[in-house]
């Protein structure tokens, strides 16, 4: 497919490289022309200098040919300008990231009025995974399918879990477990779990259940997760906003602090019920004051990675809760990891994985599509979910006569509202949604898992 993106921040530069690596055609535009030079460079992309929201540009981009546009600047107004004129011009299908809270209720109207295949909004989405972990605190990270009738879970073995030296397969039937174990990160290493696996301490897993099933596993396994009734907030940005309304009808009285006046002043007056602190979050005396040991989480949301990490490392010395640490860059995931924070959120990734999910589903040709789009162990393992359609070859057979190829893992199967965990007896057929876990990056069609 030819893609062409506007905009060379952070989610551009991470869109040219997973759409290139993904074997489509892309072109970058941006006003910078050192942004733009060093993407191209980088990512053996085409490049234009220039403003994408005028026709000259986005016609030597090649909208003429283009099959899709994304619009990903730093203006909302901007992007949605870039669109309109590639709908015009070009008869592609276009995405705009739009982020500001006032637009957040307008996102289905611009899309039906513009004719936008899709309004993304990283900010947004980066909240919704924060409250998600909020609510259920024994997970690192929290990823709905199905239409959140399942969901794939990640959390860290502690040093007293009684899964450590157990296999897989003993466990599930120790403990008779209704989870499916998919797959474990083990310091670089990933893996696609199967029932031989060993636990170990420290080990992240990565299992797909129901949302009853996993509160149920948890239990059972004693893995402790006490709910939070309180969290300290570090940064009264957008995803702050959009956390506060997700959780204006929880039972989490939230605590913000931010050193820019007019943001707590706009805080205030928009979400009475939250308590805003006006002070410089880094000072250590400040944070203590503000009841940071007896937090049930802290969640840091600056616009510094530098800092963030450095206050959850804080959070997690003087105090018991959850920590969630915003992170924009992703380049250090090996350094992150020997830190051993508890949740990261990275709102680029959630944009760009909501994108490639799209523009895989553009490409399918084959009798399914990608509808979800989950990188389980960043560039290692992904969750891949389809629709199955008439007359696909995986329909019909039972798993355990399917040839799958390599490290790959049929993690859930929904029917009519039904979630299936698949065994070898069950059988596959059209309409139902089918999560795959693979270490095989890069799923456009669900046919590609047959040997």
């Amino acid at each position: 497919m030819n893609v062409i993106i506007i905009g060379c921040g952070r989610v551009g530069q991470t869109l040219a490289e997973k759409l290139n690596a993904d074997g489509n055609d892309v072109t970058v535009i941006d006003v910078s022309a050192e942004k733009v030079n060093e993407v191209a460079g980088r990512y053996d992309v085409m490049g234009v200098v220039g403003n994408g929201a005028t026709y000259t540009i986005q016609r030597e981009a090649g909208i003429d040919t283009a099959d899709l546009l994304i619009a990903v600047t730093n203006s909302d107004e901007l992007n949605l300008l870039c669109c309109m004129i590639a709908k015009k011009e070009g008869d592609c299908q276009t995405i705009a990231r739009v982020k500001n809270p006032q637009y957040s209720k307008e996102a289905m109207y611009l899309k039906e009025e513009l004719g936008l295949a899709m309004v993304i909004n990283p900010e947004y989405a980066a909240a919704e995974e924060i409250a998600r972990v909020l609510r259920f605190p024994s997970a690192m990270k929290i990823e709905p399918f199905a239409k959140g009738r399942v969901e794939l879970i990640k959390f860290k073995l502690p040093k007293e879990s009684c899964l450590i030296g157990t296999s897989i397969k003993d466990a599930v039937m120790k403990y008779h477990l209704d989870v499916l174990v998919c797959a474990i990160e083990r310091g670089d290493e990933a893996y696609i779990a199967n029932g031989n696996f060993v636990f170990e301490e420290k080990d992240v897993v990565s299992i797909v259940a129901t949302p009853k099933n996993a509160n149920e596993f948890f239990s059972k396994i004693n893995y402790k997760g006490n709910s939070i009734k309180n969290a300290l907030v570090v940064g009264g940005g957008v995803i702050t906003h959009y956390l506060c309304e997700i959780l204006e009808r929880s039972n989490i009285a939230l605590k913000v602090i931010d050193k820019d006046l007019a943001r707590c002043e706009a805080l205030c007056s928009r979400w009475p019920k939250v308590d805003v602190i006006h002070g410089n979050p880094t000072e250590q005396e400040l944070l203590l004051e503000e009841g940071i040991e007896k937090a049930g989480a802290f969640v840091a949301l600056s616009g510094l990675d530098e800092e963030n990490i450095l206050l959850s490392l804080f959070a997690k010395e003087v105090g018991s809760g959850k920590q969630v640490t915003r992170i924009n860059r992703i380049d250090y995931d090996n350094v992150l990891n020997r830190l051993e924070l508890d949740t990261t959120i990275c709102p680029k990734n959630i944009t760009s994985d909501t994108i490639l999910s799209y523009v895989r589903a553009m490409k399918n040709a084959m009798g399914s599509n990608v509808e979800t789009l989950y990188n389980i162990i960043q560039g290692k393992v992904e969750a891949s979910e389809f629709i199955v359609k008439e007359n696909s070859p995986i329909s019909g057979i039972p798993l355990s006569e399917m040839r799958l190829k390599k490290d790959i893992l049929i993690a859930s199967i929904s029917r009519g509202g039904e979630v299936i965990l698949p065994r070898g007896s069950d059988v596959i057929q059209a309409g139902d949604t089918v999560v795959v876990v693979t270490k095989q990056i890069g799923l456009q069609d669900i046919t590609e898992i047959l040997k």
